[in-house]
């Protein structure tokens, strides 16, 4: 069995707790994915419980997608907290070069050291100062356009970077991996692309000593469910619900099968 299979054996065995600070369009959808994986989600955002928390999770995932500074001050009470026990924190910096509101709590909350940082290629490139083609939420660069600073950054932050879109990338600034598959539709169904950060953040809590398979091995998960989905799928709307499926049902020798990996 290859790593990435056995990481997902991994994950449904432990079904590790994940706390989810995410934004109000995508708790549900979030909450869906993971209990459909097999991981046990739990969105606990508030400064005055969040830090506590965070010490009980298997992960942390951090997603500023719906941004307050009621809700920055959760955030950085739970990576405190997740930092004080050594779990892992996955951190997505939903569209963070549109408003200096943005940019700031970005910078802030990056300062505090993630172990996973996940966004498209906009956003990733953002991080080096550079001016992509994002518009909100939506790449508009390639994610092989943000492959050299997505390697910079993982190197000069000791951090996995995965920089998702048509095809996805992953960095620890040593290894990288290319992971292939998915589906066209995925980025018509709102929320997915959050949902798949807690999605690393269970994998991630699986395995916490090594953040890039982890990432390697739930990317992969994803894509292949989502090739799945797109072979049944009539349109959005049925693929939504038959994405949550092929999550439950597909098997370890399936995605050992089908997963489609380039390290380099």
């Amino acid at each position: 069995m290859t790593d990435t299979a056995t990481i997902l054996t991994e994950m449904r065995e432990k079904a590790p707790l994940v706390q989810c600070i995410t934004n109000y369009v995508a708790m549900n959808v979030a909450a869906n994915v993971l209990l459909s994986a097999g991981a046990s989600p739990a969105m606990v955002h508030c400064e005055e419980e969040a830090g506590e928390f965070a010490g009980l999770a298997s992960a942390l995932t951090v997603n500023i997608g719906t941004l307050s500074p009621l809700w920055i001050g959760g955030m950085k009470a739970a990576i405190d907290g997740a930092t004080a026990k050594g779990t892992p924190w996955v951190f997505d910096p939903v569209a963070h070069f549109a408003t200096d509101f943005r940019r700031k709590a970005a910078r802030e909350l990056l300062e505090r050291g993630p172990t996973i940082l996940r966004g498209n290629a906009s956003e990733i490139l953002a991080f080096s100062g550079a001016t992509g083609g994002g518009k909100g939420v939506d790449a508009g660069d390639s994610v092989e356009a943000a492959e050299e600073t997505a390697r910079r950054l993982a190197s000069e932050r000791t951090m996995v970077v995965a920089v998702t879109g048509e095809n996805d990338f992953v960095t620890d600034g040593t290894r990288s991996a290319r992971i292939h598959g998915g589906s066209p539709i995925m980025p018509k169904v709102t929320a997915l692309g959050c949902a798949l950060t807690c999605l690393v953040g269970a994998f991630a809590g699986a395995r916490p000593d090594d953040p890039f398979s982890a990432t390697v091995a739930a990317l992969s998960f994803y894509a292949v469910a989502g090739s799945h989905a797109h072979d049944i799928a009539e349109g959005p709307g049925t693929f939504a619900v038959h994405f949550l499926d092929q999550l439950a049902s597909l098997t370890p020798a399936e995605l050992e099968a089908e997963a489609r990996i380039t390290l380099s």
